[in-house]
């Protein structure tokens, strides 16, 4: 029985593909159009907050008390991976971190089982504590931020117009979350004198519990006075600071009114908790972000049409700007991507027509498209957009499915050139190298499998670029085979000349040049090897990546001043530093700046920070990447220069998961006090490297404290309690808040506290009155004494013990991991001298590659074992199977030759273009071995096999590699793509050179063959293109 061939049942079946043929087409088109757009693709942020308050608790209570059993119970989470706290007196914050390999899809149920088991705990936590509370959000991007400006109105009225347009927006269909930043919350201040109270004999507290009395909301019950209801109000809620002032107190049988005894007035909550400025001025911020699976074009058009009415509809005084728009943004970045990836479909057509002719040329430009035609249409249907991955995906891919249809075509010309008619040439695709190209497709798509199964979240953000190559690969075959040949018969002639005569001089070159390397065969594997050997060496040579910084023109300049400083002292320095730096500067374009908080995520691989009164973070949008690069070094040496003592550190965007500071160290141990003395010894070792600076700890630096030291006895004596003295303490320095003010949609809290002159001076303090009952009052320094102490105002800790970062930059274009192994020998001797229990462990960049890289090495084993049986059952020979393999290894020798001389790094990227790699390689010599084999059944010589067989090949493998290698070229200037490009031009040439001399010559070697003497002269004469029937 004939064998079925599926290039003839095409032949046979003309309409029904060609209506294919056209479905496809149309539905590739507007699946294009449907297809989502994005930046970069997204992956999940495993990392989880939960935060805590014990006002009053010292930092070490604080610890123990809240931050340990928060830490001690999740470690019986199955997924944890570490925990991070930061611990301030009275606040806690931990950081869950879930492991990398953990699955997108069971982030989320995690995160409940998190929230069950905390909330196990919440009685065992002391007396007084606050939470816990949860953020598992904490991956939420807002794309769209908007900053809003006054000129005459109060912060009251802007933050009115803010919250108008808040409520506006969310109206805007697809808007998520939409959050107001930096607005400062009205308080109502009593402010009062203590000494005026103690000789009134009027008790702090007192007037906190008859101001909690009189504004209480609690039911008045419902009067059943059938047939009604009647409701029963009673009245007496504060409405303003009128209604306060009128509020009379009673003490000793007098009455007081309270404006008599202090003065109200309304204002701002001072200090500040946050603070947002727009170009210098005071601004409030409106971040706006998406539902999840929404178009962000589509959406970013809806939102900035909205935008556009409701400015225009804004008092005049109230300006609304845009600082962040992340679908503009994405919209340019995804033309960049379209644009190269039709520049790569352009050269691979010119390389199509050149090579192979108008007609032929034709078929192959026809067969493309409609590969990516059929692309997109799984994209599409597997929720796939359009961003750096995919497209850069495609790309790579453009230079694989080429060879399908090349060698289809070619394989019709080499048999209409034989004589044969156009059906019997379409038909011979199938039934000569459709398996051997199944084979090849599959072996590629094979050596992605460590992208595919890689659950990192480096992993994660690639993925789609195992799914993109798969995809166009498997429907490249599946167009070769079945759609080629039909276009085949309507392009290509009938008939074409065979070419007997002498070879071009290209040709001649190459038969020579591999007789001579088959005849030379140990000769040929020992250079091989020798080179091979020298490139294995050369790689040390090479920088090493995670990946690199992002081509976009933002500058970040995070400020972190000693733990102690206020947040008026960081205003005040950045406040200077953006009137001398910014402000004109011909580079910036716009900039926003945030005190008391770190910025929103407004791009999924931003580093968000934690709230602190000592920290800000500067946004700075430059004209143009040239702008931003001249910008840089500029503004370091300024903040060097002038913020002594303050870590202002620049940095640009990261692509990919985000590491803050490239180089790292964690210093671990026991006792608080000697880690911090390990970390600044280690400091000292990591700054004397000469590429890097800018070396910073993340907590270090002790803060004065005073210490009230209670006497005890005198204090019972007098009916004082430590609890007493603190509540009153902190009335008179913080303040106290004792009800609130129902203010239109606001809560206004009212807060007593001294007169300024009372609570700005620790002096003060001393004279501090305290009431003793019967009118009475007694000096603070009666009854306590005072001394200055030193305490760690800021502890961090991880997976439960002190843990000192030190983090340092880069100053010269060195890669970090190159800086990490130059301090490697210093860093292992120092390491060495710590005390028992106390360790020292590389982080930053060089930490997530290894997460990232980790994974992919556990893949590979399985990557091997899928080629290997993929080509076992196509080659069903052992020896057939060490050859194919034999070159893939050797593709290193092309990747140092290219990365060496361009300065180009080693990164994750660059490692997924060596993956691709060894599929195009085995791809090539599969096919390559398959023809020879072909040859030998069908009674060739040995010798004259393997000479025909890699003269036949020759031309479709250079076209493959001409075609692959230059359609790499518009990615080749990418920052993101430059690495791999380079890697993968490289390895394509150099592997080409392999498959077509050092595999024959290896070939002839492992079967010892040896030449006929009648070959040797008819070698010149043959025509190689001309297969075997």
């Amino acid at each position: 029985m004939k064998p079925f061939n599926l290039s003839d049942w095409g032949l046979g079946h003309r309409s029904l593909l060609w209506y294919f043929m056209l479905v496809f087409s149309l539905a590739g088109f507007l699946s294009y159009i449907n297809l989502g757009r994005e930046e970069d693709p997204s992956f999940t942020i495993k990392t989880m907050i939960i935060t805590a308050q014990w006002p009053g608790a010292t930092v070490e209570d604080t610890i123990k008390q809240v931050t340990e059993r928060i830490e001690k119970k999740l470690e019986e989470l199955p997924q944890l991976d570490y925990t991070k706290s930061q611990t301030v007196a009275g606040q806690t914050t931990v950081f869950v971190y879930l492991r990398e390999t953990t699955p997108a899809a069971q982030v989320a149920p995690t995160w409940v089982r998190v929230r069950n088991l905390v909330s196990d705990i919440k009685g065992n936590f002391p007396s007084g504590v606050q939470g816990p509370f949860f953020n598992d959000s904490f991956g939420d991007v807002y794309g769209n931020i908007y900053a809003f400006t006054s000129d005459g109105f109060s912060q009251r009225e802007l933050r009115d117009t803010v919250e108008a347009v808040r409520a506006e927006v969310l109206t805007v269909p697809n808007a998520g979350k939409v959050d107001i930043i930096g607005a400062q919350d009205e308080v109502i201040f009593l402010e009062f004198s203590s000494r005026q109270l103690a000789a009134l004999g009027i008790d702090q507290q007192s007037v906190v519990d008859t101001l909690q009395a009189q504004n209480a909301v609690a039911p008045s019950g419902v009067m059943q006075d059938s047939p009604e209801r009647i409701s029963v109000r009673v009245s007496g809620q504060f409405s303003s600071e009128e209604s306060l002032r009128n509020l009379n107190l009673r003490v000793n049988d007098q009455f007081f009114r309270l404006s008599d005894v202090a003065s109200i007035r309304r204002g701002y909550a001072d200090p500040p908790s946050t603070i947002f400025r727009y170009n210098g001025e005071p601004a409030i911020a409106l971040a706006v972000n998406m539902k999840q699976g929404a178009n962000l074009l589509a959406f970013g058009e809806a939102l900035t049409e909205r935008m556009d009415a409701i400015e225009r509809k804004l008092p005049v005084g109230i300006d609304a700007h845009l600082v962040s728009d992340q679908p503009k943004i994405v919209d340019e970045a995804v033309s960049g991507f379209t644009r190269a990836l039709f520049e790569a479909i352009a050269i691979v057509l010119a390389v199509s027509f050149v090579s192979l002719g108008l007609r032929a040329g034709l078929v192959v430009a026809v067969a493309i498209p409609l590969v990516l035609a059929m692309t997109f249409v799984i994209m599409e249907y597997l929720g796939i957009s359009l961003q750096r991955i995919s497209l850069g995906a495609l790309i790579i891919a453009l230079g694989l499915l080429v060879d399908d249809a090349m060698i289809a075509v070619e394989m019709m010309v080499a048999r209409l050139e034989a004589g044969d008619d156009l059906r019997t040439a379409a038909t011979y695709v199938y039934t000569s190298t459709a398996f051997p190209m199944l084979t090849g497709t599959l072996v590629t798509v094979a050596g992605f499998i460590p992208v595919g199964l890689n659950n990192s979240a480096a992993g994660e953000f690639t993925f789609t670029l195992f799914i993109v190559i798969a995809a166009s690969l498997i429907l490249s075959w599946i167009v070769a085979v079945l759609f080629t040949p039909l276009l085949g018969v309507l392009m290509l002639p009938k008939t074409m000349k065979q070419h007997h005569g002498s070879k071009g001089i290209v040709a001649r070159i190459f038969s020579r040049l591999l007789l001579v390397c088959m005849r030379f065969r140990w000769v040929t594997i020992a250079v091989t090897l020798i080179v091979f050997a020298g490139s294995v060496y050369g790689m040390q040579f090479v920088q090493q990546q995670f990946f690199p910084s992002s081509d976009r023109n933002e500058l970040i300049i995070d400020w972190n001043l000693p733990q102690s400083a206020s947040i008026r002292e960081t205003q005040r320095e950045i406040a200077q530093f953006e009137a001398e730096k910014l402000k004109g500067n011909p580079d910036v374009e716009h900039w926003s700046s945030y005190v008391g908080q770190g910025a929103l995520r407004f791009v999924l691989s931003f580093d968000v920070q934690p709230n602190s009164p000592a920290f800000g973070q500067t946004i700075i949008v430059s004209k143009s990447i040239e702008a931003r690069d001249r910008l840089k070094p500029d503004l370091e040496a300024y903040l060097k220069k002038t913020f002594i003592g303050t870590d202002a550190y620049v940095k640009l965007l990261d692509i990919g998961p985000p590491v803050g500071r490239p180089v790292a160290y964690r210093v671990s141990g026991p006792d608080i006090q000697t880690v911090r003395q390990l970390a600044l010894d280690l400091g000292n070792i990591v700054g004397g490297n000469k590429h890097l600076g800018d070396v910073a700890y993340d907590w270090n630096e002790p803060s004065r404290v005073v210490k009230i030291d209670v006497l005890q006895d005198k204090a019972r004596q007098l009916g004082i309690t430590s609890q007493a003295i603190a509540t009153t303490i902190n009335g008179i320095v913080g303040g106290t808040t004792a009800t609130q003010v129902r203010d239109d949609i606001y809560l206004v809290n009212i807060v007593g506290r001294a007169v300024e002159a009372e609570r700005s001076s620790i002096e003060t303090l001393r004279d501090l009155q305290l009431p003793v009952g019967d009118g009475r009052s007694v000096p603070l320094a009666a009854v306590a004494s005072f001394r200055y102490d030193v305490e760690q105002p800021l502890i961090w800790t991880r997976s439960r013990i002190p843990t000192v970062t030190v983090r340092a930059g880069m100053i010269d274009k060195v890669q970090p991991a190159t800086a990490v192994a130059e301090l490697d020998p210093a860093v292992k001797s120092f390491e060495a001298t710590l005390p028992p229990g106390y360790s020292i462990a590389v982080a930053g960049a060089v930490e997530e590659s290894g997460k990232a890289q980790g994974p992919i090495a556990a893949v590979v084993p399985l990557m091997l074992f899928v080629m290997a049986t993929i080509l076992m059952i196509q080659l069903q020979s052992f020896s057939r199977l060490f050859l194919v393999f034999a070159v893939a290894p050797l593709a290193i020798i092309g990747v140092v030759a290219a990365l060496l001389p361009s300065g180009a790094p080693m990164g994750f990227v660059a490692i997924l273009g060596i993956l691709a790699l060894i599929g195009i390689l085995i791809r090539n010599s599969v096919i390559l071995i398959d023809q020879i084999e072909t040859l030998r059944r069908d009674g060739v010589a040995p010798w004259r096999a393997v000479v025909e067989a890699t003269e036949h090949r020759m031309r479709p493998i250079m076209l493959t590699a001409a075609a692959a290698s230059l359609a790499l070229i518009p990615i080749a200037r990418e920052i993101f793509w430059g690495p791999m490009a380079y890697a993968m031009i490289g390895g394509i040439i150099v592997g080409t050179v392999l498959t077509l001399l050092f595999l024959p010559a290896l070939y002839v070697a492992w079967f010892r063959i040896h030449e006929e003497k009648t070959d040797a002269p008819a070698a010149d004469a043959h025509p190689a293109a001309q297969p075997q029937a």
